[in-house]
């Protein structure tokens, strides 16, 4: 009987093959058109006249998205699940590409903003859900190589759409008539994007995805349940997770939003060929995210965070004090460094979350405005001091730092504050000690005065007590008359 349950158990198992494969063309989708939208600031710099901090509000109001609709979103999510949160993110995607209809038209840059801004608010509520989605298809241990290897897809899309910008939207200006000729450019592209991103919204909301649920399985939340009226900011790694990606996308969108910009200083002539090194750039984070999906089989993804953040500050230094080609192809191997960080520290910040992973991303997700923060720095120091001098304010090295935080806090109890609500205190397996509750708890332990580290925990010398036991009472013994060897002489 034993032989024939087994087959059944294999059959039983989900397969979470196809719904990944649905997912991973998602991040293609917004990998693509993420990195388009970078392309604009060169072309809104060319046709409105605009110096590199007011150029750069194009990429501000993009990720600005990010901090209005991440939290919104994850709300969404609870509301009507994942995988309805997709089809309406592709949809208001639909909107904001046909806004450049318009906005070209117009030839206004205010107008230009606003669909840039509906646009990334589609790409907002479409990374809120996929992300997660994806991390929790399947087993929690391995959803960096799943969050990896979605990412490298997402790369592909990133790698394409500076060569799409480069042959139709980074026109030379001198070869048109006029600024809306020049403007006119990126209607074609925007329209066509539209069309795609309709047809799948259609397909995506007609396709069988899995129901989930409850995010993790490790704790259901049920009515009542503490967990479920927790802030999210009292989980430490979540927060560090969202610090290291408010840096982390900072920096990676500064840099490729600048790059065309940059190559043209240190001797790039055409357009054209400075956005081939842009995708050169994108291209390196494909192969890095493809090739960290393995190197994650054999190292621990805090570790490796920690060497390819550190990596990517050094070439960057390499940059800002070498001309010519050293210069460039030190910020075109940034984005093979750059690659593992966003799927790593995403899951990493997440991970033991349980009921609480949607709010999780949604806090995540919202730290994603520092794609409008640290690129409008960099463009506002390129003003005033030039735009190699203006990678000082990215400070890279600040993601391997954090990264490493949020890996030691995950090595910790994701909730610390749990055993404190507990009726009785935990116990140490194959002991009958009892653990010592923190100060301030209520217990026989609270008043001890041994010595306490500076976190108000008790020192490794005092870690542990015995409890409490009633003592025995006292017998009386009967006095007995001492015994002498010769009888005593009276008085």
């Amino acid at each position: 009987m034993a032989t024939r349950s087994t087959p059944s158990a294999t059959s039983n198992a989900p397969s979470y093959v196809g719904p990944f494969i649905t997912v991973a063309i998602l991040f293609f989708i917004f990998g693509f058109i993420t990195n388009l939208n970078m392309a604009l600031v060169p072309h809104l710099r060319s046709i409105f006249d605009l110096p590199y901090a007011w150029a750069m509000l194009a990429e501000s109001a993009f990720f600005l998205a990010y901090f209005v609709f991440s939290s919104p979103t994850s709300k969404l999510i609870e509301t009507i699940g994942y995988k309805k949160t997709m089809v309406v993110s592709l949809f208001i995607q639909v909107v904001g590409c046909l806004m450049f209809v318009p906005a070209a038209k117009m030839v206004s840059f205010p107008l230009f903003l606003t669909a840039v801004f509906v646009v990334g608010a589609g790409v907002t509520a479409l990374q809120t859900a996929a992300n997660p989605y994806v991390a929790i298809l399947g087993p929690e241990h391995s959803a960096p190589v799943r969050l990896t290897l979605a990412q490298a897809l997402n790369s592909l899309g990133g790698t394409i759409a500076p060569l799409v910008a480069g042959a139709y939207i980074l026109t030379d200006p001198a070869s048109l008539a006029s600024k809306a000729a020049v403007a006119n450019t990126v209607r074609g592209p925007y329209i066509a994007i539209a069309a795609g991103l309709l047809i799948l919204g259609l397909a995506v909301m007609f396709m069988h995805l899995p129901h989930i649920t409850q995010t993790q399985e490790f704790r259901p939340g049920g009515a009542g349940d503490p967990v479920l009226s927790r802030s999210i900011w009292s989980y430490r790694h979540t927060v560090l997770g969202a610090v290291g990606i408010f840096v982390y996308v900072g920096v990676e969108v500064g840099l490729a939003s600048i790059a065309v910009n940059y190559f043209k200083t240190q001797g790039v002539d055409s357009l054209k060929t400075a956005s081939f090194l842009v995708s050169l750039y994108w291209f390196g984070a494909l192969v890095g995210r493809l090739l960290g999906s393995w190197i994650l089989t054999k190292v621990k993804s805090g570790l490796l965070l920690g060497i390819f953040g550190f990596a990517a500050a050094f070439f960057l230094l390499v940059s800002m004090f070498s001309s010519g080609p050293v210069a460039i192809y030190s910020i075109v191997i940034c984005g093979f460094f750059n690659s593992i960080m966003f799927p790593n520290i995403f899951a990493l910040g997440i991970a033991g979350l349980g009921p609480m992973t949607s709010k999780g991303s949604g806090l995540i997700m919202t730290a994603v405005v520092g794609g409008a923060i640290v690129p409008a720095l960099i463009g506002y120091a390129a003003d005033k001091m030039g735009i190699q001098n203006a990678f000082v304010t990215t400070s890279h090295a600040a993601s391997a730092p954090y990264s490493s935080c949020v890996r030691s806090r995950l090595h910790r109890s994701p909730d610390p504050a749990a055993y404190r609500k507990t009726s009785s205190p935990p116990r140490r397996r194959g002991s009958g000690r009892t653990a010592y509750p923190p100060r301030g708890d209520s217990g026989p332990a609270s008043s001890d005065t041994s010595p306490r580290s500076r976190r108000g925990r008790p020192s490794p010398l005092a870690t542990r007590v015995l409890p409490e036991r009633p003592r025995a009472p006292l017998r009386r013994r009967r006095l007995l008359p001492r015994r002498t060897d010769s009888p005593q002489s009276p008085g």
